[in-house]
């Protein structure tokens, strides 16, 4: 598989460079190309993302998470195109994972999977796991689709049909509007075995109670009425613990 590696980051100086290297220790070689959109930052994130062998590094200075990935769709090349998040890492056999399961399904457009929340304390961890594993599986089977921002790989060729991502939206269901507006091409597949390292950086900032409430919140509204419930969001970015 042809697959181009996108990593939006805004203001990710403490967090890319530890991404960037899982990504280069766990699937060395295996990317067509590895793309970091800097999206408006104002700190070091484009010199640190540039410093790791490899990295291809664009500037977008409209900042908004659909704008650094639509940057990221449009200066790509591969036949398919995968994002994860700055603050995630990625696991091994996470490259692998997706090929046996893309190959496997070709009626598939897109894969997802679940979070794991790799800087989370235990009881942060087990209750965020089992929040996942009791809801997502249900909830794919209702709808159909599902797919989480942290990371996803989507065939470039299905982005062509709906004009790749709506750039209206800020931040909150913008995973869930791309699942609902590819699912008319083709499979949108989650699979619940196919994990990211992601951090829990919003839950500690926020709450755990409010974070979770807000993502169901904007998982529905944009199934139920094709559009995100939140419009707004602050930006969260902790030091690296």
């Amino acid at each position: 598989m042809k697959v181009s590696l996108v990593i939006p980051a805004h203001n990710e100086a403490a967090f890319i460079g530890g991404c960037l290297d899982s990504v280069l220790m766990n699937a060395a070689g295996k990317f067509h190309e590895i793309i970091v959109v800097d999206n408006a930052s104002d700190d070091r994130t484009a010199e640190v993302a540039a410093g790791r062998p490899g990295v291809r590094v664009v500037y977008e200075p409209d900042k908004g998470l659909t704008r650094a990935r639509q940057r990221g769709y449009k200066e790509s090349t591969g036949e398919y195109v995968a994002y994860i998040d700055a603050d995630t890492r990625m696991p091994p056999g996470w490259f692998d994972y997706a090929e046996r399961t893309l190959t496997a399904h070709p009626e598939a457009i897109s894969l997802s999977g679940p979070p794991s929340y790799w800087d989370a304390n235990p009881w942060q961890r087990a209750t965020l796991a089992a929040i996942w594993w009791s809801t997502a599986p249900i909830a794919y089977r209702m709808v159909g689709y599902m797919l989480y921002g942290a990371h996803f790989i989507v065939k470039r060729s299905a982005l062509d049909k709906i004009g790749g991502f709506d750039r209206d939206v800020e931040f909150y269901g913008e995973d869930t509007d791309l699942a609902r507006r590819l699912s008319p091409h083709g499979k949108v597949l989650f699979r619940m075995h196919f994990v990211i390292l992601s951090s829990a950086r919003r839950f500690k900032e926020e709450g755990m109670v409010k974070t979770n409430v807000t993502y169901l919140m904007n998982f529905v509204w944009p199934v139920l009425f094709g559009r995100p419930f939140t419009k707004t969001h602050e930006d969260v970015r902790p030091t690296l613990p």
